[in-house]
């Protein structure tokens, strides 16, 4: 899924394919503008990050959810799981969060370039440092996609990897699209001391510990297979 962020300025240098692109029936069941989002629908861009203090308003249960605006500008929220084969214990939690500009270009695939404000929180409870934050800004390459209509839940985004790799349907569930302002929203000009950011805004947030993770995997579960896969 992801693309060197040396590839970024060539990336950009594309031409726009918003008006040149003639889509398949597949792309036009409607339009890709809106929010789109996976499994229960719990993780949803707008809401998910806090950019100002590098913080994230934590949803009852893990997903993926794009944004994408008319005007070329998209968001992604994610919130997943890893698992570890050799220590099942070890399971890594991941929250990110970023925004750009996204083209979609004359071969199907769709570019994401982040706005180089990009975050992502991680918690290992096995590792040595549990619980850092440290920027995301990677260039984003997605094979193909295509819309279809689900008969229960209406028009679903199908995203496909660089590797030709399916991410989870994603279901609409706003148009226009509810996304954090279009604009760089953290200075990252200058590092960041994001362990001390960490420290002083999830004070009292969630941390995992092993058990902890089993015990919310568990209620995941519950919830739905569909809303771990991403």
């Amino acid at each position: 899924m992801f693309v060197s962020g040396l590839l970024t300025l060539a990336l950009a240098a594309i031409p726009s394919a918003f008006a040149q692109t003639d889509f398949t029936a597949a792309h036009n069941v409607t339009p890709i503008t809106g929010t789109w989002s996976s499994g229960s629908k719990q993780v949803v861009t707008g809401k998910f990050a806090n950019p100002s203090n590098l913080s994230f308003n934590y949803p009852p249960t893990t997903g993926v959810c794009f944004s994408f605006a008319e005007d070329g500008w998209y968001e992604v929220a994610r919130y997943r799981f890893n698992s570890n084969g050799s220590k099942p214990q070890c399971i890594t939690g991941v929250l990110n969060w970023h925004h750009g500009q996204y083209q979609l270009l004359d071969n199907g695939s769709i570019v994401l370039i982040p706005n180089g404000d990009g975050y992502q929180q991680i918690q290992d409870p096995c590792a040595a440092e549990t619980n850092f934050i440290e920027n995301y800004n990677d260039t984003e390459l997605y094979d193909h996609w295509q819309i279809v209509q689900d008969q229960d839940a209406g028009p679903t985004l199908e995203l496909f990897n660089f590797d030709g790799s399916p991410v989870a349907p994603l279901y609409q569930i706003y148009n226009p699209p509810n996304m954090l302002p279009t604009t760089k929203l953290r200075n990252v000009s200058v590092a960041a001391d994001v362990q001390s950011l960490l420290a002083m805004n999830n004070a009292g947030a969630r941390s995992w510990s092993p058990a902890d993770v089993m015990a919310l995997l568990s209620s995941v579960f519950a919830v739905g297979v569909g809303s771990l896969v991403l």
